[in-house]
């Protein structure tokens, strides 16, 4: 086996690329981070006798993923891995891959590791839009104030206390850029909820962040936000519209299957 590194997301997409295109429901989140610059990133690719087997990510301040790994080349990859970066943090990933990794990894280290998230990834199977009162309206650069202040308030209720946290005002920003959009969901002109994609990239595009003011909750404007996100990515092409739930949180598991959405697998989050 052998572990080969990249200096840029470019670099690691030149080889890796066919692995994740090959599965790019599997590897939505390795194919959307790596589509940019991401200084600082880990990228590795894993090799066994010179063939493409497997890959890892890790881009900060998120954990390492590793939904490209072979569950089987989970020891190699934790040591190559430790080798680069010892105080890894977090790992992530779908639930036979990262809990093989975890295994490894404290084997390692002789550490712990702890569960701060289970979440499940859907797939759009037919889109289904609910009634909801209202209407959609992409986002412009004069709405960013608001993007900001609903992605700080997204982080702040949907992701663990521990570990570092991406930047509202880079993630808004982001959402803006050629490729994505945020769809904002209106009553009477004003907006009640807001929904994010991007894409579509090797076929896929993600739908999040999905914000509802508490005010604005139990209406049905999320499920319609995302609905109206979603057939802007159908509108580009999108052939996999895919978005992830928290387990936790029982709304959102409820609402996104009943607009069209279907269950793959699930992953969790373990920090060391």
């Amino acid at each position: 086996m052998e572990a080969r590194v990249y200096d840029t997301a470019a670099e690691f997409r030149e080889v890796a690329g066919p692995l994740l295109a090959a599965d790019p429901i599997t590897n939505t989140v390795v194919i959307t981070a790596t589509a940019r610059p991401w200084p600082g990133a880990l990228l590795i690719t894993l090799h066994d006798n010179g063939k493409l087997v497997g890959a890892v990510i890790r881009t900060p301040p998120y954990p390492l993923l590793v939904s490209a790994m072979p569950a089987a080349v989970a020891a190699f990859t934790a040591q190559a891995v430790h080798d680069l970066l010892p105080d890894l943090p977090a790992a992530t990933g779908p639930l036979d891959q990262v809990e093989a990794f975890v295994a490894a990894w404290t084997k390692i280290t002789g550490g712990s590791a702890t569960r701060t998230t289970a979440h499940r990834l859907f797939r759009l199977d037919k889109l289904e839009p609910p009634t909801t009162a209202g209407a959609p309206r992409a986002a412009t650069r004069a709405d960013l104030p608001m993007l900001i202040d609903w992605t700080a308030k997204f982080i702040h209720e949907a992701l663990p206390p521990q570990g570092a946290h991406p930047i509202a005002d880079e993630v808004a920003e982001q959402k803006l850029e050629p490729g994505a959009v945020s769809i904002f969901w209106e009553v009477d002109g004003t907006p009640v909820s807001v929904a994010s994609a991007r894409g579509p990239l090797e076929g896929m595009a993600r739908i999040a962040p999905v914000y509802t003011p508490p005010e604005h909750r139990g209406h049905g404007y999320a499920s319609a936000a995302t609905a109206a996100a979603s057939q802007w990515a159908l509108d580009r092409g999108a052939e996999h519209v895919l978005i992830t739930t928290d387990l936790a949180n029982p709304t959102t598991n409820r609402i996104y299957p009943a607009i069209g959405f279907r269950p793959v697998h699930d992953l969790a989050e373990y920090r060391f």
